[in-house]
């Protein structure tokens, strides 16, 4: 397993790290608890180190999860987890807190349900508008004084965000939706920033919540509670316009011998060497393939290739989240 720096001075985790979410949470509730455990147990056979979850996935019982999955084996592990992003009644729609004092909350909650005393990572989930970055911040670096956090990150923040948090006390990563359909970071000096500052950018969603697989046909492959039927992209006819997109990704890999998925990845990679991609699974088999991609290789052609598909304005049809999670996004 090739492996990737999380800060400037901070430890070597793996290149691809494993995305936790849909173990619990969103894409349905036919949770197979089994098959997860084994997907977490096959992952630490593959040399994946680095496993992320947060508060909100179930909530709650994702960190849970994790937390049985992985008792015991805890030494090398690289363990994030995430606070600040609130569920409501309303199951689309969220609130952020990051007051100092739901941060102190938020730990020790996290820490009792992963079975651990300490995290290697601790993000800030969404910004709070109401609460200067700097005091949340704060909150989180006496976090790393107790000893109960190692290293703090934030995820879905604007440059500027992320230089006056990283003024506060060092971030070892920034975590944010990208792939080749989502390039916000590219373009809003995200990706620039982190490169600059010495911080690892982790690259949530990196196979476009499994559409880029190419495995998706239509929406009526989603389960009834799959959360991705409330997602413009894959809504109606922004659904058949992107796919348009991902039969183009399908044939280039089938000529370079790979999946979709496989190709999507490399090109994440692709991107900078302080880019480490989380795409989640809850099964063994999508684990392995994606391992696998981090044998793949593209060249400048390829590259080229790639972002004549999805480089321009406009191309992908649809915003990534609906109306209300897209005003928690710190821009």
């Amino acid at each position: 397993m090739k492996t990737r720096q999380l800060g400037h001075e901070g430890p070597y985790v793996s290149a691809i790290g494993l995305g936790c979410m849909g173990m619990s949470d969103f894409y349905t509730t036919g949770v197979d608890e089994r098959e997860a455990v084994a997907t977490l147990h096959r992952a630490l056979e593959l040399g994946v180190t680095l496993f992320d979850t947060a508060d909100m996935y179930g909530p709650y019982t994702n960190e849970e999860l994790l937390g049985r999955a992985l008792r015991g084996k805890r030494e090398g592990i690289y363990l994030a987890s995430k606070f600040g992003l609130v569920r409501s009644d309303d199951p689309h729609a969220r609130g952020v807190n990051g007051r100092p004092e739901y941060v102190r909350q938020s730990i020790d909650g996290s820490l009792k349900r992963l079975g651990t005393d300490y995290l290697d990572l601790y993000y800030q989930h969404r910004i709070d508008p109401q609460v200067p970055v700097e005091e949340t911040i704060g909150a989180m670096a006496d976090l790393v004084k107790a000893g109960k956090v190692r290293h703090i990150g934030i995820s879905e923040a604007s440059a500027d965000t992320i230089q006056r948090a990283h003024g506060v006390h060092p971030l070892a990563a920034v975590q944010s939706e990208f792939s080749l359909w989502s390039r916000d970071p590219e373009h809003n000096g995200v990706l620039e920033t982190c490169r600059r500052l010495g911080i690892a950018f982790v690259a949530y969603s990196p196979l476009g919540r499994g559409f880029l697989t190419g495995e998706l046909k239509s929406p009526d492959d989603f389960a009834a509670d799959d959360y991705r039927r409330f997602n413009p992209r894959f809504q109606a006819d922004n659904f058949y316009r992107n796919l348009a997109l991902v039969d183009r990704v399908r044939t280039m890999a089938a000529s370079k011998g790979v999946s979709a998925s496989q190709l999507a990845l490399g090109w994440v990679w692709a991107q900078g060497e302080h880019v480490i991609p989380i795409p989640g699974t809850k099964q063994r088999k999508y684990l392995e393939s994606n391992v696998a991609a981090g044998a793949v290789v593209l060249d400048k052609e390829e590259l080229r290739q790639l972002d004549g598909i999805f480089g321009a304005d406009g191309v992908v049809a649809g915003e990534r989240y609906g109306a209300q999670p897209m005003t928690l996004l710190n821009g």
